[in-house]
């Protein structure tokens, strides 16, 4: 079933109005970001009274009802600036939304969907300690409680976005001890961040994205109501996590082209600055390739964006696609940053240029939502699938 979205008129007018709000306000304020590591509180305020953290959420649950498209080409301009502006709201519009959108009952949307619209953080908690990729290995538990309807969840989830500011986290849990087929012992659960027996770990401090926070989560004999079972049913988390993921992946690979973007225009006005042997640097050609070969995998992975996103909206199966999105386009923002890293020369090794951030900002890209390896073989696991299913 294809999703219309908002109007496209009005969505261009709002396109063009986020534009101006990226580079007049948010740019500006990145230093703020960088130094204090995080979002000014007058800026989230303003991203809420935008709509950002409900673009994708339904309008008569108090989102803005973007469909795919929309919500990917918002990301990419969102991309242009700091990563921790898009990380703060991306959880709420990206994965937490899909997950209710796919697997929600009609209960937990009206709960749910206009808490996260209004500006509620959500989080979302699959990674453990001892497991990322591999779904077998996920440890926290869901029991049902013997006192009633209800679940206990004891467990640690590692890594997650927006942990420290969440009022919401998607757990992902075991609630069948055995390893059953296609991860039915897995199943999700709607967690309110104060419910006793949360807790958070301290932000861990990483590589780049100053202002986006990743920390550990800690359930200690959580009690849970039977209704924050995600859809009421057991054996079915699992699924719904990777079918948010999809969402997840393409929301990665518009900021990673938009990244890619800002830092090439940065390149392109440093070269016309930066003069050697009294000419300016772009004049020179092997500037100039670098220049353009990195254009060309921008231009590349627009292209795939627009493409996987109208085939989201058509409603075909994107798994693959989206994958496919994820990984050239964070390998390619790897590449751009790198190229912009050299045509700045010894000035992209200090932290004085924005060269050196773009670089450390940019790797986390190949390794969040699926990394490269884990999805390249994903994306070769369907592909053998589907040439023996032709060969029936």
């Amino acid at each position: 079933m294809a999703e219309s979205g908002m109007d496209p008129e009005i969505f261009d007018q709002f396109l063009d109005q986020l534009q101006r709000y990226v580079r007049e306000r948010l740019i500006p304020a990145e230093k703020e970001v960088i130094e204090h590591d995080r979002i000014p509180a007058a800026i989230l305020d303003e991203m809420r009274n935008m709509g950002l953290f409900g673009l994708s959420i339904p309008v008569e649950y108090g989102g803005a009802g973007l469909n795919m498209q929309q919500y990917a080409r918002v990301i990419h301009v969102m991309g242009y600036a700091a990563p921790a502006y898009r990380s703060i709201f991306s959880i709420n519009i990206g994965m937490f939304s899909s997950a209710l959108k796919n697997g929600g009952t009609e209960a937990q949307k009206a709960e749910w969907w206009p808490r996260v619209a209004a500006g509620e953080i959500a989080c979302f908690g699959l990674t453990e300690p001892g497991s990322g990729s591999d779904s077998a290995g996920l440890q926290t538990t869901a029991k049902p409680d013997p006192s009633g309807n209800g679940w206990i969840l004891n467990g640690t989830k590692r890594y997650i976005t927006n942990a420290p500011s969440a009022k919401v986290a998607l757990i992902m849990a075991r609630t069948n001890k055995d390893n059953l087929p296609k991860n039915t012992h897995v199943s999700a659960f709607i967690v309110p961040m104060d419910a006793p027996g949360v807790s958070t770990g301290t932000p861990d401090k990483k590589m780049g994205q100053s202002g986006a926070h990743i920390a550990d989560i800690m359930l200690d004999d959580v009690h849970l109501p039977g209704e924050a079972l995600l859809g009421g049913e057991t054996g079915k988390g699992f699924r719904f996590a990777m079918m948010s993921l999809d969402n997840g992946r393409i929301s990665v690979g518009a900021m990673a082209a938009g990244l890619a973007r800002r830092a090439l225009d940065s390149a392109i006005r440093y070269a016309n600055e930066r003069k050697a042997f009294g000419e300016p640097i772009a004049n020179f050609q092997l500037i100039q390739q670098m220049l353009a070969e990195s254009e060309m995998e921008i231009y590349a992975a627009e292209c795939m964006m627009d493409d996987v996103t109208a085939r989201a909206d058509r409603g075909e199966n994107v798994l693959r696609k989206a994958a496919a999105f994820k990984v050239f386009a964070s390998e390619m923002c790897g590449r751009v940053v790198d190229r912009v890293v050299q045509v700045y020369g010894g000035a992209g090794y200090l932290a004085e240029y924005d060269a050196e951030r773009f670089y450390r900002d940019a790797r986390i890209f190949r390794i969040y939502e699926g990394t490269t390896q884990i999805l390249l073989l994903q994306i070769a696991k369907h592909m053998l699938r589907e040439w023996k299913e032709e060969q029936r």
